[in-house]
This record gives C-alpha cells, structure tokens and sequence, in this order.
C-alpha cells in the first residue's frame, strides 16, 4: 500500500520532467528551421548578386532616371576594338544618354592616352551625328590626367573640353611601331624563310630586313592619317586654335598651355559641369561596363594571341 502511494505520487513530476523536455526541444527544432530559412535566403541573395554579376543582367529600366540629372560618359584607357574603350561600348552608352529627356546634358570624361584611329574616328562621328539630332542637349567633355592622340580626336567633337592645369593634352600625331631582328638573327645563324604571293604582303616583318620602298609606302600612309587627324581637329576647334608652329608635331601640352592655345577651353570637372553649367547636379553613369565573364574570357582567351602580335608589329596608332 505505501508503494503504491510513492509512485502516485511520483507521477505527476516525472510528467512534469517528460513535458519540459519535450517543449524545450520542439523550441530547439523550430529555431533550427527558423535559422535554416534564413540561410537559405542568404544563400539565394548570394546567388542572385553573382548571377547578376556574371551575366551582367539588368532589370528594366535600370539606367533610366526620371528626374533632371547629368548623363555621364567615361573613355577610360586605351582606344581599342578589344578595350573597355570600344566604339561600340562608348557609341552606345552616348546614344542612350542623348536618349534620356530627363538628361540635362551630357559629359564624357577623359582619361585615354590614345589608340585606333578607326575606333576614335568611329566615336567622333557618333558624337556628331546625336548632337545633331538633339541640338538643344549640350555635350561637354572634361579631361582628367590624359587626353592625347585617339582621346584628343574624341574630344574635338564637345562643345566645350575642359582641363585641369596639370592635365596632358594633344600629341596629335601618328605612330606605328614594331621591331627588327634580323642583327640577333645574323649572330645565331637563324635563316628567315617565308614565301609570299604579292610584293608586299610580308611589308614590315620583324624577322626580315627593312625594305626601304616599304618604309616610304608606310610613311604616306602614316602622313595620310595624320592630315585626316588635322582636319578633325581643325573642324572641331575651329577659330579657338591659335597659330602654333608644332600645334600638329605630336607634342604633348599641360592644360594651362592647351587653354593659351585653344586645344581646350577652360577648367573644370564633371561635378562643376553638373553643378555649374547643366544645373542639374546629380551624376547618372551611362558607361557601359565589363562584366565579370567578360573580364575572364579577356584575361584568359583571345587577348593573350593579341598581346603576342602587338610585340611584334603594331597597326598605326593615335598616340
């Protein structure tokens, strides 16, 4: 009789027990799941912003603004088909920055020491023909530490370059470079073979003795260059160009001197544009950019070939 009135009376506490036990560890359960979740949420966010970055995915209307802004464009680097400064990347970051209604006005900002000629003179043109179909949207271009050569060409076509005094600007020349090796050739007793249909197919080959007929040819065609090279700056700068004996030697000027002889037209940066000139101080950039795929497949793929054919023999440049 008493044992039976211990376990009754024990019963109820080790019910207690059992019951505390198993409500703490359906708590523990549910703050795993909770946690879980939110894990998981992360996990897709992380996948989402590297997707994005990858494939270089944008949502609708992403570089639009609908309130007054500046259009902001960047010529960053070299001048070239394989560059960031591609004439197609830049044509179609100016063309949708016209575009806006909302865009107060447009600046390209420079920092380029040169490159192509074609890719410039593509990018001048473009420049041109969006002025022409929105008259009313002015088009400023502001220099940063280098604008020289193919960027020059490029900037011909503002309405206004502006300088820091300490900026470089012109060098409006032409250059094509390469090298010779035949005189180490001669000492290792390397004999150059190469078989060609046409005279001048092998023009300039760096394992060949230079042919003085072929120099000429590539000088007129340099000298050519150089004219249409003039000519853009001519029609671009038009009165403001002071006469200067070496203005097209392919030197090299600071912005204070580029400012004294018309190569540039004052001082300034895109925010003073902005705030001064445009009256619309907010900065919207419409430069298109590399993607992270993009940037890998540069690194890793065509560019390596590409470095090797430009240490030998270079297309004419802007420089």
């Amino acid at each position: 009789m008493d044992r039976n009135q211990n376990d009754n009376a024990n019963q109820p506490w080790e019910r207690q027990a059992l019951e505390h036990l198993l409500l703490e560890n359906l708590k523990e359960t549910r703050k795993a799941r909770r946690w879980k979740a939110v894990f998981r949420v992360l996990t897709l966010l992380v996948l989402i912003a590297v997707v994005l970055e990858v494939f270089d995915v944008r949502l609708p209307g992403g570089s639009m603004s609908a309130d007054k802004h500046t259009a902001l464009v960047t010529l960053e680097g070299e001048i070239s088909s394989s560059s960031m400064a591609n004439a197609s990347d830049i044509n179609a970051s100016l063309t949708a920055a016209f575009e806006n209604e909302h865009s107060a006005g447009v600046v390209m900002r420079i920092n380029s020491p040169g490159g192509s000629p074609v890719q410039a003179g593509m990018i001048n043109d473009e420049i041109y023909r969006l002025r022409k179909l929105y008259p009313a949207k002015p088009f400023y271009v502001v220099v940063e530490d280098i604008c020289a050569s193919g960027g020059y060409y490029v900037a011909v076509a503002g309405d206004q370059i502006l300088v820091d005094k300490a900026s470089l600007v012109g060098s409006i020349g032409v250059i094509m470079e390469g090298f010779g090796f035949t005189g180490l050739m001669d000492k290792l007793g390397v004999t150059r073979r190469m078989i060609t249909a046409g005279s001048n197919k092998g023009m300039m080959d760096p394992f060949s003795k230079e042919n003085p007929k072929q120099v000429e040819m590539i000088k007129g065609m340099l000298d050519e260059i150089h004219q249409q090279f003039i000519a853009v700056v001519k029609a671009g700068r038009g009165d403001r160009l002071k006469d200067v004996p070496d203005l097209f030697s392919g030197r090299v000027w600071s912005g204070e001197q580029a400012i004294k002889i018309g190569l540039a037209d004052g001082y300034g940066t895109v925010d003073s544009v902005a705030r001064d000139i445009f009256k619309a101080p907010d900065v919207l950039d419409y430069t298109v950019k590399e993607n992270f795929a993009e940037r890998v497949a540069k690194r890793f793929g065509a560019e390596a070939g590409s470095a090797a054919g430009k240490a030998l023999l270079r297309a004419p440049d802007l420089k």
